[in-house]
């Protein structure tokens, strides 16, 4: 079972010095060591950080990086 986290818990990680943690279709990725290697450079991750960065997010990379960088998952919200 994965760690769960909510969308606070993503948002309070925004920067690489406080673990800059993305959304991506409900997972949840820590960025902060991989910024210096990401494709599109350390300036994109930085502006999504904190964020859903699904819409953003290059799915080719994301497949050969997930393994090392998936720390989560959002929570789902209670339903009424």
């Amino acid at each position: 079972m994965s760690k769960q986290f909510t969308v606070k818990d993503v948002q309070e990680h925004n920067t690489p010095d406080k673990g800059l943690y993305i959304i991506i279709d409900n997972g949840v990725y820590e960025m902060g060591g991989f910024v210096d290697e990401h494709p599109g450079g350390a300036k994109i991750l930085k502006r999504v950080g904190g964020k859903d960065a699904s819409k953003q997010f290059w799915k080719a990379v994301l497949k050969k990086y997930q393994p090392r960088l998936k720390i989560g998952e959002i929570k789902e919200s209670a339903k009424l």
